[in-house]
């Protein structure tokens, strides 16, 4: 007998939510058969089994939220698998009559993880022939990391709580419910920290609105740009730079790439050379803060922001500097594409150095973004508005886009990256210097 445990899918990666079993209870496994696909918090993926056997146990069921390393089932030899049904088919039925389960994303809200909806069999006291359990881990097994917290923080004896989800399972609801009625047991003598008394007039009444629970995605997302907004200091620089040039020579290089028969290359694809271009001359922007040292890397690797219905995902075009812009084009169209189907390699979406936000295809005119750590600078680009400008004696039209770079004082001073963005501006005012 072995388990098929949560692996480590990526280097970022804490836990992983179990999207879909291949396999179900009764089938053989081979080694190398993809037996589930995970959900990463840059991709989904596909899990591969390690052994052969029968899969016997399913511990988590799909939507389940588990740690690395943790089981989410059992492969034998197939002795176990009929228990193992009658023992889906009861969680499943007792799930189905009971109020829904916790969801995924309330735990993720608050960096907790949440548990499978049955109730896990303790396989290591299983193993050693132990007593029965005691009523604390009863209790324990009973409520889920996200409830304990809370009971923690609110000074509940989470013992005394009536569990109300599948099996009796308390959950943070239970535990807040518990609270507001005055039920709880004694408190715990550790002071637990103040919380803001809410605005009832203000709080929505219970009913007025849908919980959603967060994807794996926007999850890691939430950490890690709340991380980078308490960590950064960010500085912001903005350029209004004429793109008149650049929309005509873009038209010029699609009229020759229609002719070979190659895709098209969009005004986001010149920036993304441009800017590749502006780091290989100014390397001092493409680094890394890691405490006492600065990470000056060799290779630019540039994020391109893709909004996808699972939440931001950034595609990197790897040495983006030393490749035509008919390839950009190509890989960035490709990729963004697999990153909207959720069929991205973690490895596509890592190393990256610097990254690109474009929000001109809605109209915005202008924004600022959030660093993507561990990076130091993002530049976002806004829509090419019409403006009147002086042409000598000449009042003209031109074709104009805000740009605001941000970026991690603690690694650019702003006269580097004012120098940085000049260098940006001057290649799409002259696009003909960013394929030369």
């Amino acid at each position: 007998m072995s388990e098929i445990t949560m692996p480590r899918l990526s280097d970022t990666m804490e836990d992983g939510v179990v999207a879909t079993w291949l396999k179900q209870v009764g089938d053989t496994v081979t080694r190398g058969d993809v037996v589930a696909e995970i959900e990463t918090d840059k991709a989904l993926m596909e899990l591969e089994a390690y052994d052969d056997g029968v899969l016997e146990h399913i511990i988590a069921a799909p939507g389940t939220r588990v740690p690395i390393g943790e089981p989410i089932a059992i492969l034998g030899d197939g002795s176990g698998t009929a228990a193992a049904a009658a023992s889906t088919v009861q969680q499943t039925e007792t799930a189905s009559a009971a109020q829904p389960r916790e969801p995924v994303g309330n735990a993720s809200s608050r960096g907790q993880t949440a548990q499978p909806a049955q109730t896990p069999v303790d396989t290591a006291a299983a193993r050693s022939g132990s007593a029965a359990p005691s009523a604390s881990d009863a209790v324990r097994r009973k409520s889920s990391p996200l409830a304990r917290k809370i009971a923690q923080e609110l000074g509940v004896d989470i013992a005394t709580v009536t569990g109300t989800g599948p099996g009796g399972r308390i959950t943070r609801l239970d535990v807040e419910n518990a609270h507001a009625a005055g039920t709880s047991g004694t408190a715990h003598t550790t002071a637990a920290p103040e919380r803001a008394e809410p605005d009832t007039a203000a709080t929505p009444a219970a009913g007025d609105y849908d919980e959603i629970p967060l994807t794996t995605i926007q999850r890691v997302s939430a950490a890690r740009l709340t991380e980078s907004k308490q960590q950064a200091p960010h500085i912001y620089l903005t350029s209004a730079i004429d793109v008149t040039e650049l929309l005509a020579f873009r038209t010029r290089v699609n009229e020759t790439l229609a002719d070979t028969g190659a895709g098209k290359v969009s005004v986001n694809d010149l920036f993304v050379k441009a800017v590749a271009t502006a780091l290989r001359a100014n390397p001092a922007v493409n680094v890394s803060f890691a405490g006492d040292t600065l990470r000056r890397h060799h290779g630019i690797h540039l994020g391109v922001a893709v909004a996808t219905s699972a939440g931001l995902l950034v595609p990197v075009i790897r040495d983006a500097d030393r490749k035509p812009v008919s390839a950009i084009a190509a890989e960035t169209r490709d990729k963004a594409e697999r990153a909207r189907e959720r069929k991205l390699r973690a490895e596509e979406m890592s190393g990256g150095t610097f990254t690109i936000s474009n929000l001109g295809m809605y109209g915005i005119e202008h924004f600022t973004a959030v660093i993507n750590p561990p990076e130091a600078a993002i530049l976002a680009i806004g829509a090419a508005t019409d403006e009147l400008r002086l042409d000598g004696d000449e009042v003209v039209s031109r074709k104009i886009v805000r740009v605001t770079m941000s970026a991690d004082h603690r690694a650019i001073d702003g006269a580097v990256a004012a120098q940085f963005l000049a260098h940006v501006k001057e290649l799409i005012e002259h696009p003909l210097r960013i394929v030369m």
